[in-house]
């Protein structure tokens, strides 16, 4: 097997993939909404624009001339629907224009072009020379090269331009996955340029064999992390939202300390500001912020850092760090044993009761309960 064939045999294998994909989440999601849509039609566009690149490159085409010649641009929308996909996911689709219908509008106005031009050289030209069809391939795909830049460029400046648009995401996503998907896109963009102009050149496509290849799996890339992305997304606005009530949200007579009564620096002022520091923390759910520090939290309650550790060590019998993911943990048993929330992922539940990724929430988890959240849940 040659490179050529490994690279079609790697081209229609991401086809079948994306189809799949496309497949299960329309026969296993409940419920669909505009996010996971645009992802789908992100896949399902990359699919069809390749499998007609295989079907072409191994001769599988009609007899019919029109079906010989009728070159769908299914790339086209590739773009334009990540970028409905992003100004969804991120909710600033009241802010910013979609650009759906502009697309939609040039996509069929390129087939009605392309259906023109196939029955003039049907009916008309001598020997029905394709010529014209030819260059009109090349003068579309330069056209559509330039827009796909426009909407590229104006989802970079969403993403990495106007912060005032990304306050209310970024508390729940930092987004760097999708910074990296935009830095793969520039060299995405860069291999279309180029086998472009070797077929302007030369009149060679295989340059787009590896354009396709490429996109295929940096698209797949983003479909299968967009999914997965979205519905911890989803699940945090919810859980967040869930904070408020009472019955989600763990309290001060929960929390049992731990000092030893024959210590000689427990006396009735540190029991109070001990009392104090706790019922703070846990009232204004502090220990909620990833970014919750010892020394902040110290000058907040006007104490010295050296008491407040003394303290927190003392009563809690941890230490600062440990103190507050014990509240962590104890907020998250709170959504684990709670049948409104089985469906949650338990990922978008650590992070949403203070920890910054999956792994440190596992870890201290099991610190504290011996077991991790995935074993603890089905108890209950």
């Amino acid at each position: 097997m040659n490179f050529v064939s490994i690279v079609n045999f790697l081209l229609i294998a991401g086809v079948v993939q994306g189809f799949v994909f496309n497949l299960v989440t329309l026969f296993v999601k409940k419920k669909f909404d505009r996010v996971i849509v645009f992802l789908n039609l992100i896949v399902f566009f990359i699919s069809l624009n390749n499998l007609q690149r295989w079907l072409i490159a191994h001769g599988y085409v009609s007899d019919l001339f029109l079906i010989r010649q009728l070159l769908i641009p299914w790339y086209f929308f590739i773009v334009p629907m990540f970028y409905a996909f992003l100004i969804y996911f991120i909710k600033i689709e009241q802010k910013v224009n979609n650009y759906l219908k502009t697309s939609v509008v040039i996509f069929i106005s390129e087939l009605i072009i392309r259906l023109c031009l196939i029955s003039y050289v049907y009916y008309e030209v001598p020997d029905r020379d394709v010529t014209i069809i030819y260059n009109y391939t090349i003068v579309e795909d330069i056209f559509n090269l330039f827009y796909m830049i426009f909407l590229f460029g104006n989802a970079s400046l969403i993403v990495f331009r106007r912060h005032h648009l990304l306050a209310y995401i970024l508390s729940y996503d930092d987004l760097n996955w999708i910074k990296w998907f935009f830095r793969f896109g520039v060299i995405n963009i860069g291999f279309f340029a180029v086998a472009l102009a070797i077929k302007v050149k030369t009149g060679n496509q295989d340059a787009y064999k590896f354009l396709n290849l490429f996109t295929s799996i940096l698209i797949y890339w983003i479909g299968y992390q967009g999914m997965y992305k979205y519905h911890v997304l989803r699940d945090r606005i919810i859980l967040r939202s869930s904070l408020e009530s009472e019955n989600v949200s763990i309290v001060s007579n929960e929390i049992e300390d731990s000092k030893k009564e024959d210590d000689d620096f427990f006396n009735a002022k540190h029991d109070k500001d001990f009392e104090k520091i706790k019922d703070h923390i846990i009232k204004n759910k502090l220990y909620l912020d990833p970014l919750l520090s010892m020394e902040a939290l110290a000058m907040d309650m006007g104490m010295s850092k050296s008491y407040f550790s003394k303290l927190i060590n003392s009563y809690s019998d941890y230490n600062f760090s440990d103190y507050i993911n014990s509240l962590r943990v104890a907020q998250a048993k709170k959504f684990l044993t709670n049948d409104e929330f089985s469906d949650y992922t338990i990922v978008s539940i650590g992070l949403e009761c203070g920890f910054n990724s999956k792994s440190t929430f596992y870890t201290a988890f099991k610190k504290f309960t011996n077991q991790t959240p995935t074993a603890f849940r089905p108890r209950f």
